[in-house]
Parts: structure tokens; sequence; C-alpha cells
């Protein structure tokens, strides 16, 4: 996941898992969205970057 002010950009990968890629704005709906997309694939971990001043 790349974290910027106003958007989340989110990529899925792995076994069995056809690369995607999703932007999600930074509410909390869209955050939630987030989160379900990654449940659909069963994702139990992420790795987070944030090249900003956060």
């Amino acid at each position: 996941m790349d974290v910027h002010r106003d958007t989340v950009v989110a990529t899925v990968m792995g076994e069995g898992i056809k690369r995607g890629t999703r932007t999600y704005s930074t509410y909390t709906n869209a955050l939630i969205e987030l989160s379900q997309w990654l449940q659909s694939f069963s994702i139990t971990h992420i790795a987070m970057e944030s090249t900003g001043i956060y």
C-alpha cells in the first residue's frame, strides 16, 4: 500500500491471486471498501509505504 494524503493505492499479488491494483480515497467509507477488497483475497498482512512527511 502506498499511502498519500488523499489516496491509498493498494496492489494484491501472490500464488493463486490475479495481480490487481486499486486506488481508494482516505475517507472512512473508502477505507472500509479497501478492507473488504483485501479480505476478499484472504489477505492477512500488508506492507505500507509513505514517502511524505507523515
